[in-house]
Formats: structure tokens, C-alpha cells, sequence
């Protein structure tokens, strides 16, 4: 890339132009309010996260299973089961105390399950999307059906979290994840800009 088009991409009101080439469109993300209370806030921006990691999916099936870069094992697809686990840990076995949710992906003794274990084999890319929605439809509920922010659960690696801690925790984990996936994703097809 010349430096010329480096300003281009970088002036903002060039960047656009340039991304909307290859940008895969999608269904209206950032959708939450900007302005009430918390919890619609915190929901809503969750919900946008969720959704651009659906966007930076839409269209693969075998293809989520490309790895980064060896010796990386990070995969669109590893990075679905890693959310589906993280979802079940702190919603499931972390707020409303469900003991036996345990990671379906991961265990202590493999811990990056979630990533090794991601497969090109269509079933499993579907387990995978069966897991994590399951996971996020019980999150929403959760929450929805919490009386306030402050409901509270044991983390042994944080202490006592409240509700409104583990949404904060969702939002800038799935916004991490997310960067991963902009850049997996235009390495599979050069689609950038979602």
C-alpha cells in the first residue's frame, strides 16, 4: 500500500469508501440505546458485539476452521466455542449458580479445546452454533429476568461479580475476540469492513 493510499483509508471520510468494496453488508448493528437506563445500555451493546461476531461468520461453513497463522490454533470457529464457554462460565455457572454447566468445549486438563478442537467438519461448525446460541439465549434471559444489576455469583478467579461487572466483562470480551476475528477473517477472504 502506497502512502497515498494509506492517507486515503485513513481519512475518515475516505475510509468508508474504501472499506464499503469488500464489506459484507449486514443487519443493523449498534442498535442498543445511547441514552436510559444501564441495563438496556449493557444489553444492547452486548447484542451489537454478538452481532458483529455473527457478521465476521456469515457466508463460511468449513472455512471457519482456518487457523490464523501456525503455530496459532486461533480459528472464527475456535473463537465461537471459546464464547459459547465463556458465555455458559459466567452466566450459567457463575450467576445463577449451575454447578454442572461446565465448558463444553475446554476442560482444566485442555484448556484450549475450544481452539484446538475446532474442525472443518460441518457438524461441528453446527454444534458449535447450536452451543453458542443456546448459551447466549440463556444470557439474555438471565438478564432480562434479573431484578437488579447487583445479582452476584462467586468466580474463583474474581471473587464475588455482579451482573453488571459480567455484562462489562461480555462487551470487552467479545470486542477483543472481535479485532481477532476482523483480521481471520480477511485472511480467509479479504472481506474487511464488518
Amino acid at each position: 500500500m502506497t502512502v497515498d493510499e494509506l492517507d486515503d483509508i485513513t481519512n475518515p471520510r475516505r475510509r468508508a469508501d474504501v472499506l464499503d468494496e469488500t464489506a459484507v453488508p449486514g443487519p443493523g448493528r449498534f442498535t442498543g440505546p445511547a441514552t436510559g437506563d444501564e441495563l438496556p445500555m449493557l444489553a444492547g451493546f452486548l447484542a451489537d458485539q454478538r452481532a458483529t461476531l455473527v457478521l465476521k461468520c456469515a457466508g463460511l461453513e468449513e472455512e471457519l476452521a482456518l487457523r490464523a497463522a501456525e503455530p496459532s490454533t486461533l480459528s472464527l470457529l475456535g473463537l465461537v466455542r471459546h464464547l459459547a464457554d465463556v458465555e455458559r462460565h459466567w452466566f450459567r455457572e457463575i450467576l445463577a449458580g449451575q454447578k454442572d454447566a461446565r465448558p463444553l468445549f475446554s476442560s482444566p486438563e485442555d484448556p484450549d479445546g475450544d481452539f484446538d478442537g475446532a474442525t472443518p467438519d460441518p457438524a461441528a461448525v453446527e454444534e458449535a452454533w447450536e452451543a453458542w446460541r443456546a448459551a447466549v439465549d440463556f444470557s439474555d434471559r438471565f438478564t432480562r429476568e434479573a431484578p437488579h444489576l447487583d445479582v452476584s455469583g462467586e468466580d474463583a478467579w474474581r471473587g464475588r461479580v455482579s451482573l453488571r461487572w459480567v455484562l462489562v466483562h461480555m462487551i470487552e470480551e467479545y470486542a477483543r475476540h472481535n479485532g481477532h476475528a476482523d483480521l481471520l477473517r480477511e485472511r480467509i477472504d479479504g472481506t474487511r469492513g464488518v
